[in-house]
């Protein structure tokens, strides 16, 4: 063996490396001098399947373009438009190598893993309506941050298709129940409505007074046999679909060069983004990332079901009547005066109510003071408009429908 040639086993067996390493960095050390042991780079000489220069543009001008409009501009909605507006195929990891290579995305800590999500979908449209509102501030003339006002949303938890949204100085119980009369008029009556517990959507949780009644939009549901689904307090996550919808449509609000100093000016607005959304934006969650409007009329619609219908409202309330003769009652989301007769203010009375059938008894004696169907049309409810209950008071009678609600004060003493 040559002189050489030991002198290069006994370097790669002192090093841990190869012979021919050993050979090649000798090679290189006669002709680049020190520089030879500079580290190099691994990188091969021609890359044939690389990304086309061009489609790498179109990529990033894409993202800009996205995000200027205030819509999403993620690798996954970045190839949706590639392959339908662009005739061109990425994949979500070219294109996201892409944007971190040319530093159009900022890293972000480890998010939990999408297994570690609960995920849920109605498997129909208008199967579930989810509803919450919003608030958004306006601008003076003068540009500077101007009076809030709030927009209220009806989506589907199906397709995200948005099926109502309008802008409100403030969301009170009666609008609730005008925009989902309008969102029916659309789009035809859904199985079920889910919401959070704001009063404007139920009032189960309300304070003193209150427990037991319906407001104007669970009445409403009740009459057409929907079913009401209300999430646990604290716990936004439960309606996270119109959550989430709120989040894109003020991220895409707040990008428009325009800002709206009225109503009018951001309901255009609304208008526009909705059109967008429906109709042109790909949506992550669905199949094929299709735009809601796809997903809504494709698939065959929930409808109310009648049986949700058999189910009574009965309740049991104390009071006293006041010193004009009447007590009030609120029934669909209204208080209801009922007149008993000034002879008997100042008496403690019961109030059994079973849907819009009224026994007002006296809780001393057990005196039916007035017996009377609610008529809904007005707020007064006079004597003697019932003929068929109004026939005096009788001190023996309870009807059957309250008997057990009645015994079952009696014997508690008294309590509620």
């Amino acid at each position: 063996m040559s002189k050489r040639r030991l002198v290069i086993t006994a370097v790669a067996r002192r090093y841990g490396v190869s012979q021919g390493w050993v050979s090649r960095l000798l090679k290189r050390y006669r002709t680049e001098g020190e520089a030879a042991f500079e580290p190099r780079s691994r990188r091969p000489h021609t890359t044939p399947a690389a990304t086309a220069p061009e489609v790498v543009q179109q990529v990033l001008t894409l993202r800009k373009q996205l995000r200027d409009k205030g819509l999403d501009a993620g690798a996954d909605t970045i190839a949706w438009h590639l392959t339908h507006h662009h005739q061109t195929t990425l994949s979500r990891a070219t294109i996201h190598r892409i944007l971190s290579r040319e530093g159009a995305v900022t890293r972000e800590p480890k998010k939990r893993p999408k297994s570690s999500y609960i995920r849920f979908a109605a498997a129909q449209p208008n199967e579930t309506w989810q509803s919450d509102f919003t608030h958004y501030r306006l601008v003076t003339p003068a540009g500077r941050p101007g009076p809030d006002v709030e927009i209220i949303t009806w989506l589907d938890d199906h397709s995200r298709y948005a099926l109502h949204i309008s802008a409100h100085q403030a969301i009170t119980a009666p609008i609730v129940l005008s925009t989902f009369r309008q969102a029916c008029d659309q789009h035809g009556h859904p199985a079920s409505v889910l919401t959070d517990n704001g009063m404007v959507y139920t009032v189960r949780l309300a304070g003193h007074g209150r427990q037991g009644g319906r407001n104007h939009l669970e009445h409403e549901l009740r009459q057409l046999g929907i079913v009401q689904k209300n999430g646990r307090p604290n716990h936004p996550t439960t309606q996270g679909k119109v959550e989430r919808f709120q989040q894109t449509m003020k991220k895409w609000l707040r990008a428009q060069p325009a800002q709206p100093a009225t109503l009018t000016q951001l309901q255009t607005l609304i208008d526009a983004f909705v059109q967008e959304y429906n109709h042109h934006r790909p949506h992550r969650s669905l199949p094929h990332r299709q735009p809601p409007a796809v997903a809504y009329r494709t698939t065959p619609k929930a409808t109310p079901s009648t049986s949700a219908r058999t189910d009574s409202h009965d309740r049991l309330r104390t009071d006293k009547i006041d010193k004009t003769g009447c007590v009030t009652l609120r029934i669909a989301g209204k208080l209801r005066h009922i007149g008993v007769g000034r002879t008997h203010a100042g008496t403690h009375v019961l109030l059994l109510v079973h849907d819009l059938d009224v026994q007002i008894i006296n809780a001393a004696t057990g005196e039916i003071l007035r017996e009377l169907t609610i008529n809904l049309a007005r707020d007064y409810q006079p004597r003697g408009t019932n003929p068929g209950h109004d026939n005096g008071p009788n001190p023996y009678f309870v009807g059957s429908g309250h008997s057990d609600v009645l015994r079952h004060h009696i014997r508690s003493g008294g309590r509620i």
